[in-house]
């Protein structure tokens, strides 16, 4: 199993260009079902997760090639198998984002219970709730999600929670429904508008992405188009944690600054001098003057609990005490018992991590939990004295685009380890 060794001490400076989004990237890939004629897809980024969608869609019947462009064509025209195997499906919980487009085309899905990251509960409820409102039956086999429908028909539905891969997965379904669909209290990620942008280009009928109400009009079929998925904000904002901390300079390009508003008003309150320009972001820190910003994690726009494990690590070395509240997931405290070994002095009560600012951290052979975690564990590492190796990185292969390029792009000592 491959690391990555980290010797601290470095302050990041320089430039980097921001890579596309996963968290966009996924369910777009998902809605290339929706259709028989090809998607070309610009700036996806390298990753694991992809790579996982990509073998799923595969293992259907797609076809995915790579121009000269560097850019994906993919076609689902040959779709015949309408399955999601348990073997692919384990790794990846955004799998499930499969279900609503393959019922809405094809009329039928089995995909398997997903899996990912052991962050918390995040059921399927929702998902499935909301399919059988549509028109489909569900049905639960061994371990397996069975929907049929011989045509979704369109309706009201009110989540009873926001869900983002819910909200993703029932726009797809629905796009292709007969009549019309009102979704409420539906996620307003960036990434859900971006969808939306993306399957109206492909000709659905779809307004008020980004608010609490999405509508859609339901249409025959839909077309192939070409897009470039977006900038991925929680990248942007894990790289300006690592130069926050480590006393640096960095600027990072192909960067959409109003999505990371939440972002980015905390690592001013904790001393950062930041400059924003048209498509980039550019933040300057004193190492020796970080200060203590509480965070408190909920559904965008709030702050999202994809950056709360980089922020405990900045709050861990401020110059003071600092309360980091994790409201979206029940267990996603897991970094803090890796992190106090490396020197971090942090509580966790129920919901809370109580972080105590220390003037240093240890280098420590430490084991990454989930994607996230993995991002924190690096970011001690860059900033700890001595030398950091961090096990179990294939959770941050899900998600990072080559970070260790990056990081040493911008001065930090880092290299992978072969397993």
């Amino acid at each position: 199993m491959e690391k990555l060794r980290i010797v601290g001490g470095n302050k990041l400076s320089g430039s980097i260009s921001c890579s596309g989004a996963k968290n966009a990237a996924l369910p777009m890939l998902a809605a290339t079902i929706l259709t028989d004629q090809q998607i070309t897809f610009k700036n996806l980024p390298y990753l694991q997760d992809i790579t996982t969608m990509f073998e799923i869609l595969g293992s259907m019947g797609a076809e995915i090639t790579l121009n000269e462009g560097m850019n994906f064509i993919i076609s689902t025209s040959k779709l015949h198998d309408f399955e999601a195997r348990y073997e692919l499906v384990k790794t990846m919980r955004a799998s499930i984002l499969v279900l609503g487009s393959l019922v809405a085309r094809h009329g039928f899905a089995r995909i398997a219970l997903p899996g990912g990251c052991a962050i918390g509960t995040r059921p399927v409820d929702f998902h499935l709730d909301a399919l059988a409102k549509l028109g489909a039956k569900i049905e639960l086999k061994n371990g397996y999600i069975e929907a049929t429908a011989r045509k979704l028909i369109g309706c009201e539905i009110n989540f009873p929670g926001v869900s983002v891969t819910g909200t993703e997965n029932i726009m797809m379904a629905a796009v292709l429904a007969e009549g019309q669909t009102i979704l409420r209290n539906v996620a307003k990620e960036p990434e859900v508008e971006d969808l939306a942008n993306f399957l109206n280009s492909m000709g659905a009928k779809i307004r008020g992405a980004g608010s609490d109400e999405i509508i859609i009009d339901g249409v025959d079929n839909l077309s192939g188009t070409k897009f470039s998925i977006p900038a991925d904000r929680i990248e942007a904002g894990t790289y300006l944690v690592a130069a926050a901390i480590t006393g640096g300079d960095i600027t990072i390009s192909n960067v959409q600054a109003p999505r990371m508003n939440n972002i980015l008003d905390k690592l001013k309150l904790s001393g950062a001098s930041i400059n924003i320009s048209s498509n980039s972001i550019q933040l300057s820190m004193n190492r020796d003057s970080i200060l203590p910003v509480d965070i408190s994690t909920a559904p965008f726009p709030g702050f999202p609990t994809d950056m709360q494990a980089q922020f405990t690590v900045l709050n861990a070395l401020s110059k003071g005490s600092s309360v980091v509240t994790e409201n979206v997931f029940e267990n996603r405290f897991m970094h803090v018992q890796e992190l106090n070994r490396m020197g971090c002095d942090i509580t966790v009560k129920g919901s809370n991590a109580f972080v105590k600012g220390v003037n240093s951290l240890n280098g420590a052979p430490v084991m990454a939990t989930d994607l996230r975690a993995s991002a924190s564990l690096i970011l001690a590492g860059l900033c700890a004295d001595g030398e950091t190796v961090v096990d179990r990185i294939y959770h941050i292969d899900r998600g990072y685009e080559r970070i260790e390029e990056k990081l040493s792009y911008l001065g930090a000592d880092i290299t992978r380890l072969p397993s």
